[in-house]
């Protein structure tokens, strides 16, 4: 399938949750304290009037909890994941977090290619550890991974 052009991430709004909650639970992805952190930290993608694709950075202090990364299986292999994902650790970068973490079950290949690396889950900052994907909503088999912020050079 021929990938699509990068910048279609848009900015959530509260008209998207809905849409983004279904995807989320159609791939099995937990939504536990979704609506709590939905809006701007979020992006979305559309295609065809609809919400193909999500992405979301919750700020926990000076860290950012990367969740809710999903793309409608008709649509994968166009490259949507890897442009919500970019456009969140940009959100995150210009907010001058120093970390960005994240649970996986499934894609910690597919987060190496953004730097992260895997960590051990009880090694994150304590603001981290206390968000609901941490504390109750991720099973304890979930890869834990960090991308270090901190060390980049900013604008």
């Amino acid at each position: 399938m021929e990938r699509e052009a990068a910048g279609l991430a848009r900015p959530a709004t509260k008209r998207d949750l809905v849409s983004v909650r279904d995807l989320l639970v159609a791939a099995d992805l937990p939504v536990d304290g979704l609506a709590d952190g939905f809006g701007e930290a979020y992006a979305v993608i559309e295609a065809g009037g609809r919400v193909v694709g999500a992405a979301g950075v919750e700020v926990h202090g000076d860290f950012g909890l990367l969740r809710s990364v999903v793309v409608d299986p008709a649509y994968r292999g166009r490259g949507f994941g890897e442009v919500l994902t970019s456009d969140r650790l940009g959100w995150a970068r210009r907010r001058r977090l120093k970390a960005v973490h994240l649970l996986t079950t499934t894609a910690p290949v597919f987060f190496e290619r953004f730097g992260f690396q895997r960590v051990a889950r009880d090694a994150a900052p304590a603001s981290i550890l206390e968000s609901v994907e941490f504390a109750t909503a991720c099973p304890s088999t979930a890869v834990a991974m960090a991308l270090g912020l901190e060390s980049e050079t900013r604008p």
